[in-house]
């Protein structure tokens, strides 16, 4: 008869490759990251303008924007109802023919956005547009 011999790892082996792993994950976590907090930007860009909209349509019902209020849109970001990322405001008191609404976010780091009635989308510091 033929003995067979048991093969295993050796501790060695079995490290080498957590290891591996170690490096591997290290690598692609930050990406992860960056993937994820572009996506909540995006959602955030996308909301304000749903936001802008709804202003126009304020203003058209009632050719001004004096008394429109965040109540007019409904949606949070994100507006699947997960964790909120970003509050939406209006900045300041909306005129008769002008407004800037605001997408500020919930964990600081992240970038806050603005965009008014001519649809001028920028940093809030009117320097760089999104």
């Amino acid at each position: 008869m033929q003995k067979i011999g048991q093969k295993a790892f050796t501790l060695i082996e079995l490290m080498i490759v957590v290891a591996i792993i170690g490096i591997l994950s290290s690598i692609a976590y930050p990406s992860y990251q960056e993937q994820i907090r572009t996506t909540k930007e995006a959602e955030a860009k996308a909301a304000l303008v749903s936001f802008a909209s709804a202003m126009s349509q304020y203003y058209f019902d009632g050719m001004t924007y004096v008394g429109a209020t965040t109540g007019i849109f409904k949606d949070q970001v994100p507006v699947d109802g997960g964790a909120k990322t970003y509050t939406l405001s209006i900045v300041g008191i909306p005129t008769i023919k002008t407004f800037k609404l605001k997408a500020v976010p919930v964990d600081s780091g992240a970038k806050t956005f603005c965009i008014d009635e001519k649809g001028t989308k920028d940093d809030c510091s009117g320097t760089h547009n999104w």
